[in-house]
């Protein structure tokens, strides 16, 4: 009987044991279906969440406009990454050559060549990471709107959007993270830091600079016509971002809940300190300010989910905070820039600080090898400064070039006849709301 048992297991075992010399990997049933949930979450951020947050914070005239910017984004965007945007960051038809530090490659437009078995990290299907990055490349040009609303034509927009996430965005991400030059220099953006929020907060801030301030700005009060609409964005992408930065590991494990963890505790530190500030500075606790604050400490994280722990979580929500507040309630009134929503007050200033500070905090109780000053490693710090103040200028110039371009052939500022009646009804032809409410 002993015998037989002792077949019928080797027997059973016998495919399991030829598939381990084989060396082939198999798809991992439980990191699939977290990236699968993670990959929802970070779509949840876009809409309906950005489109609330930033639809709640422009006047009634003007929240259909930015819904609007938000759905078609996501919608010409996941084309864009389909057809050609996933090559450009994760192709590999110039490895090997120096062409690989600058682009991917072509080889894997419209998806072309990716089987359904088609396996990549964390043995989840590359289909189903080629969609969660999509969800990336979605968000990032949407943050941007932040900067303009109220005041850009809708056909301009969706043609700078469309240039900007082909020649601004895809490049960084794949520097970053498709094998790029950033990538071979050893830079930490666990979740899109510098690829996501410096890029697009400091075209957010070229945008309002070339494209000029909103009627009024500066001189009458121009006041959210829908604050619980702000709050609702703002839980929908708290939310949302847990898929953001805990999904980027791409594995249901102790770097996933590490992620998790140091977001929350950011999030959570950086809203309590902006309220503190208000409520010391200016006497109340607003709404608009603990949302403000919120969203700073999941953009200052979101570099460092991968790389930090408890301790500097805590740290870089607390500075977030402070810098963001600074130059949301002081820098900007004191230029004088119209930057509507706080698109480069925000996601600009906070991808910095989170960016750098992961330099500072990265440890290897959570990395496994990297760590930052804090713990000896000045290299790092170096890495993270040169890298974040090459994706400024870059993402700078890149924005002043296709604003022009934009500007000259389709327009980019509504009339100032169209801008005083909003643009829902002179982009769209529809209102948010009927006469009598």
């Amino acid at each position: 009987m002993k015998k037989i048992l002792s077949t019928v297991g080797a027997l059973l075992f016998c495919p399991m044991i030829m598939f381990a010399q084989d060396g082939a990997a198999t798809l991992d049933s439980g990191n699939t279906a977290w990236i699968l949930a993670a990959t929802m979450l970070v779509m949840l951020m876009t809409i309906p969440g950005l489109a609330f947050f930033y639809g709640g914070m422009v006047r009634r005239k003007n929240v259909l406009s930015v819904m609007m910017q938000c759905v078609v984004l996501t919608a010409v965007i996941t084309i864009e990454w389909i057809v050609y945007g996933y090559s450009a960051v994760f192709g590999t038809s110039f490895e090997g050559t120096w062409i690989s530090a600058i682009v991917g490659g072509f080889d894997k437009l419209f998806l072309f060549g990716i089987s359904k078995d088609a396996l990549t990290a964390g043995n989840i299907p590359e289909t189903l990471f080629a969609l969660f990055q999509c969800k990336f490349a979605v968000i990032t040009p949407a943050l941007i709107v932040g900067a303009f609303a109220e005041r850009i034509k809708f056909k301009g927009f969706l043609v700078f959007s469309l240039l900007w996430t082909i020649l601004v965005y895809n490049p960084v991400a794949h520097w970053v993270w498709g094998g790029g030059w950033m990538m071979q220099l050893g830079a930490l953006d666990f979740a899109g830091g510098t690829v996501v929020h410096i890029n697009a907060g400091v075209s957010a801030l070229v945008m309002a600079l070339m494209l000029g301030k909103r009627q009024g700005y500066g001189t009458s009060m121009i006041i959210p016509h829908n604050i619980p609409f702000v709050v609702l964005g703002t839980a929908l992408l708290w939310l949302g971002w847990f898929g953001f930065n805990a999904g980027s590991g791409l594995a249901a494990d102790g770097l996933a809940a590490n992620a998790f963890l140091v977001t929350h505790l950011a999030t959570a530190v950086a809203a309590t300190a902006w309220m503190t500030l208000e409520w010391v500075i200016n006497k109340k606790p607003t709404v608009i300010g603990i949302c403000t604050g919120a969203v700073a400490g999941l953009v200052a994280i979101t570099p460092a989910a991968g790389s930090v722990d408890a301790l500097g979580s805590l740290f870089i929500g607390l500075f977030s905070a402070i810098v963001c507040f600074t130059f949301v309630a002081y820098v900007k009134p004191k230029a004088g820039y119209d930057d509507s929503l706080d698109a480069f007050g925000v996601h600009g200033v906070g991808g910095f600080v989170g960016a750098i500070l992961t330099g500072v905090f990265a440890t290897k109780l959570v990395t496994g090898g990297a760590e930052g000053a804090l713990y000896g490693n000045w290299h790092q710090l170096g890495v993270q400064v040169v890298v974040n103040l090459v994706t400024v200028g870059f993402s700078a110039i890149m924005t002043f070039i296709l604003f022009k371009i934009v500007d000259k052939t389709v327009g980019l500022r509504v009339s100032g006849k169209e801008e005083l009646l909003g643009l829902d009804i002179t982009q769209h032809g529809e209102m948010a709301y009927s006469e009598d409410e």
